[in-house]
């Protein structure tokens, strides 16, 4: 199989220490940094000023905003802050989703120094979820909330806690707010060029909220050279971004650091074009997707897995999307979660059967406190689940265990040194030699061979003991059993804690559930279909035959009728299931699971 050969070979420094933990490091400098994400709008705005940079569906078609006008317009909506005495003490929150006037606004807000707090848009449109908005609120303190429809979010405008704050919306008609065509007329009275200059690489850029999926959400001061050099690093590893401006159709979330600082900023650097997908990978709204990439196709795609299981499934049936999608493509990049081995092979087959060749397909790793990119993949592999190596500039400490699995922690200059007015919070996130406590557990591809990469192998806080004292690594058993029970299984919880077996909540795909002729009966919340049970049954037997051992082999599991809650928390922000919450809101269900009398439960 012909694979692309345009990638930066890994070439790492490795440092064994006395005290059994390693240091990881790329041979490669890091390349030239520019020092704010202005410089990024000058050079592109001065370069390809007709180039489009922010594009949006506008009826038919699109509103395309080129690079010349864009800093224009942000220089006028700085000008709008600036006259309303804001700064770096004045943070903007935006409540809405994905869409060119959010973007302009952000970067106008980048331009002079004024931080901007994106949150998901459900915990403004979910009545459930506007707990966590408040949340956020409360401890941000913004001087003005952005959305893009002020009727539309009316109910979470009206909060307690917005009073006081202007609301600037890009449409309202019943609601009062400022309109956002008035931040675009500027203010002769303010020197926006004297408060551009005064930006730092160390300026707070926005300020991102945690998933908090184990404790509140906590704020990621993220700065200007957190992005900056992080684009650099991305850059110095995928040579091709600056071989030509690249080009994506991207729904990811701009709350979510993937898709706001990672690709966002991705088409910023390197003077290509994002289209924003209105889409999403849903049942519904996955349409859409289908039909703004029959219009518009990148060069890049990115994807969560089941949003590439989706697409997958949508290219199969149409060839001349199937043609279109591969015709320019360098890259195919899934995060998230691992891309099941099925969809990646089904992708190289595909791309070979188009253009007789395989782009690079690959992922990363980092989190929203890594700007995010860590460590990547940035060569050919040929299995899903392969997370790469440090980027440039970047030292990554391996703790590992009796097993080499090994804990990591991470030092360079894309890593933040602070959360929002939380020094307890901050202090706790560093070990004594400064390196960032990830959490997140990894292993070596190839012991003998450290520039294989290392692939995820789940979070160190999943992990829980049996009561024979047996380890279960939940995370990587959770892929195992996504491999084991798909596509019937849409996601999982692994349980097992102070218990004697260890056993699944399922989350199904009820799309696939129907079309393989299951019944979705249910009672008390879980799916009864004894077909179903059988099957499950059926797939975790054969699991256990193939050399399952005390800490991998799943004896029971159980089927939600009920979809995880984002109001209820089961969901995060970046769309993950919040496993705790799940644990904790499903109580009676988990019960039932080491019921061995409950029909609902298949057992083996």
């Amino acid at each position: 199989m012909k694979r692309t050969s345009n990638y930066q070979p890994h070439d790492i420094i490795r440092q064994d220490r006395p005290d059994g933990t390693i240091l990881l490091s790329a041979r490669q400098a890091l390349g030239p940094v520019v020092a704010t994400t202005g410089d990024w709008l000058h050079h592109w705005a001065e370069k390809t000023p007709d180039a489009i940079f922010l594009a949006e569906r506008y009826g038919a078609g699109w509103r395309q905003e080129r690079y010349g006008a864009v800093l224009e317009q942000i220089r006028a909506i700085a000008a709008s802050l600036l006259a309303r005495g804001m700064g770096p003490t004045t943070p903007i929150l935006i409540m809405s989703g994905n869409g060119v006037d959010h973007g302009l606004l952000t970067l106008a807000a980048q331009y002079v120094g004024v931080p901007t707090v994106p949150v998901a848009e459900q915990y403004s449109l979910i009545h459930g979820a506007h707990g966590r908005l408040q949340h956020a609120i409360e401890l941000v303190r913004p001087a003005m909330a952005y959305t893009v429809d002020a009727d539309l979010y009316g109910e979470a405008l009206a909060l307690d806690a917005l009073a006081g704050v202007e609301v600037v919306a890009s449409h309202a008609t019943t609601t009062a707010a400022t309109p956002f065509a008035d931040l675009l007329k500027g203010d002769t009275g303010v020197d926006v060029d004297a408060a551009h200059a005064a930006i730092t690489p160390e300026t707070v850029a926005k300020i991102l909220m945690t998933s908090g999926s184990t404790s509140a959400p906590k704020g990621v001061l993220t700065t200007h050279k957190m992005l900056c050099t992080n684009q650099t690093q991305i850059a110095d590893s995928l040579p091709f971004l600056r071989a030509r401006p690249p080009r994506i159709m991207d729904w990811l979330p701009w709350n979510h650091v993937f898709g706001g600082s990672h690709n966002f900023n991705m088409m910023l650097a390197n003077g290509g074009a994002l289209y924003i997908d209105d889409g999403k990978p849903v049942k519904g709204l996955f349409e859409r997707t289908v039909e703004n990439l029959s219009m518009v196709t990148g060069t890049l795609s990115f994807n969560v897995p089941v949003g590439f299981q989706m697409l997958l499934g949508a290219l199969q049936k149409d060839a001349t999307l199937r043609q279109r999608f591969f015709a320019d493509l360098d890259l195919i990049f899934y995060a998230g979660a691992s891309l099941p081995q099925d969809v990646w092979e089904g992708f190289e087959a595909m791309a070979m059967d188009v253009k007789g060749e395989v782009p690079l397909m690959t992922s990363s790793w980092g989190l929203t406190e890594t700007a995010p990119a860590t460590m990547m993949q940035q060569e050919p592999t040929e299995r899903s689940g392969v997370v790469g190596v440090p980027l440039t500039g970047v030292i990554t400490k391996l703790v590992p265990d009796s097993d080499m699995r090994c804990e990591v922690r991470v030092k360079g200059p894309n890593i933040m040194t602070d959360y929002f007015e939380a020094p307890d919070k901050t202090a706790e996130a560093f070990d004594d030699e400064g390196f960032f406590i990830t959490g997140d557990a990894m292993r070596f591809v190839d012991p003998t061979d450290f520039n294989k990469g290392m692939k995820f192998d789940g979070r160190i806080s999943e992990d829980f003991k049996l009561l024979t004292g047996t380890w279960v690594r939940a995370g990587q058993l959770r892929l195992d059993m996504l491999a084991c029970l798909g596509p019937l299984a849409g996601d999982i919880v692994i349980t097992g804690a102070d218990r004697d077996q260890i056993g699944l909540l399922i989350f199904p795909n009820m799309a696939e559930l129907e079309k393989e002729g299951f019944a979705a009966t249910q009672e008390n919340g879980v799916l009864t279909d004894p077909l179903l049970l059988g099957e499950i049954r059926r797939r975790l037997a054969e699991h256990s035959a193939a050399g399952a051992s005390s800490s991998t082999r799943v004896t029971r599991a159980i089927v939600m009728a009920e979809p995880a809650s984002f109001a209820d928390g089961e969901i995060t922000a970046k769309g993950n299931l919040n496993f705790r919450k799940v644990l904790t809101r499903r109580a009676g269900i988990l019960a039932r699971l080491y019921d061995d009398g409950d029909p609902a439960v298949a057992k083996l």
